[in-house]
């Protein structure tokens, strides 16, 4: 999600750094001001026809299972929640190890401004079946988790797609967690750890955060291998979900109210994409490679640096690469450049406008100053850049998942005509370095 350290990187360190003074006071208001100018501060509700539901799934219980958030098609309720998008307060602190940063004051710091938003889709609303729905599993970037895209996969659920937001237990995201069984001697203790009434008896939680590259280690041996396991988790997902769609019986660690028996041959498994966001994108195209399940791939500002160059001729399946402006570099565009083919469609688009934050969720959190100061917002509107982005995501995956769909009205938008997209890229790439 983030650039080699980016994202709010330096809105929190300078936040921070103000609030351990006694300028602390200037600080609470010079961040209102960025988080209040505008009156539209929220994550934009999905566009189609469909209301959009949400819930956790985890299976099994421990580090090597699958956990992701679900998005659906579901029926309206007046009793329907939306739930927090930053689920909880370690998340927070997830982030504040991200960064390198104190986690106490960031913890105020990041609950403060963005401790209000929801996810705009409603918490274990009931499925709604109106046909067999093609699948997305989509996998978050670097430092990110499985709320942070909510944007994207609410459209998409809301266009008639369930999407798995795959959260990855490799420590590339901020923060994540499972259960691991309490040993007797830890049961007997007065001061033993809670077992969590969600996951049932015995059961202790523990958090997984990021794991920061070490002095002098190599970094291209550690995301190798981060992306190898991250594909794995995305085929793990939708294993879970083809048993799911098959009847069988599953038992979610988190017991949600989600009544996971109605999604019993619900999805269309022979229409399944894969789409991720940076180490994301990087994710989505390794899962291709790995398994042919994925029909194709959407990768958003992909960060190419992880990937096996010995993998790109192995990959079989049409891509669309949507980049923003302002994150490409020459050696990312040539690295993607390798993938094209003379018969497989392998497409490329860039928003006019856009930063690498452009795609996550935080491009909507923040007023328009800092959002730009801060590099989570372009010049152009979030809105428009996202509306841009999940058209042509939908016109690429009817094209290539053979969808009776009405996507088809932005084919153009696959070919870069649109004022505000840039057909290709905007990056000059010598054409030795391809």
């Amino acid at each position: 999600m983030f650039t080699h350290g980016g994202f709010v990187q330096l809105l929190v360190k300078r936040i921070y750094k103000w609030a351990s003074t006694d300028q602390r006071g200037h600080t609470l208001g010079f961040v209102t001001m960025g988080s209040t100018c505008s009156n539209h501060l929220g994550i934009p509700p999905a566009k189609g026809p469909n209301a959009v539901g949400c819930t956790d799934f985890m299976m099994d219980h421990t580090a090597q299972g699958s956990f992701f958030r679900l998005y659906y098609p579901c029926q309206e309720s007046e009793k329907a929640e939306k739930p927090d998008w930053v689920p909880c307060r370690e998340y927070f602190i997830g982030l504040a190890d991200f960064m390198k940063i104190n986690r106490s004051v960031s913890e105020r710091i990041f609950n403060y401004l963005f401790g209000s938003f929801k996810i705009p889709a409603y918490w274990d609303a009931p499925f709604k079946s109106n046909g067999k729905c093609p699948v997305v599993i989509f996998s978050h970037g670097l430092g990110a988790f499985r709320t942070l895209y909510s944007a994207i996969c609410a459209e998409l659920a809301s266009q008639g797609f369930i999407v798995a937001s795959v959260e990855h237990r490799d420590q590339s995201a901020s923060a994540t967690f499972y259960f691991r069984e309490a040993p007797e001697s830890e049961k007997a203790k007065e001061n033993a750890p809670k077992t969590s009434p969600s996951a049932g008896e015995n059961l202790v939680k523990e958090w997984m955060y990021y794991r920061a590259l070490q002095h002098g280690e190599s970094e291209f041996p550690l995301r190798n291998k981060q992306v190898k396991q991250r594909a794995d988790e995305c085929i793990l997902a939708l294993e879970k979900l083809a048993a799911i769609n098959s009847g069988t019986r599953v038992r979610n660690a988190l017991q949600t109210q989600f009544d996971w028996a109605t999604l019993e041959n619900s999805m269309d498994l022979c229409r399944i994409a894969a789409m991720g966001h940076s180490f994301g994108g990087a994710t989505a195209i390794e899962a291709l490679c790995k398994d042919v399940r994925f029909k194709c791939a959407v990768a958003l500002d992909t960060w190419m640096f992880p990937l096996d160059d010995e993998i790109f001729p192995r990959v079989k399946q049409p891509i669309f690469f949507i980049n923003s402006e302002r994150f490409q570099w020459a050696g990312n565009i040539s690295r993607m450049r390798k993938l094209d083919s003379a018969v497989i469609q392998r497409k490329m688009i860039t928003i006019r406008g856009t930063v690498h934050q452009s795609f996550p969720d935080f491009t909507f959190l923040t007023g328009n100053w800092i959002g730009k100061l801060m590099n989570l917002k372009g010049e152009i509107d979030p809105e428009v850049a996202m509306d841009l982005s999940n058209k042509a995501t939908l016109a690429f995956l009817q094209r290539h998942l053979g969808l009776e769909k009405n996507f088809n009205q932005w084919d153009a938008l696959i070919n870069g005509e649109d004022e505000n997209l840039i057909p290709g890229t905007n990056v000059t790439v010598l054409q030795s370095s391809i």
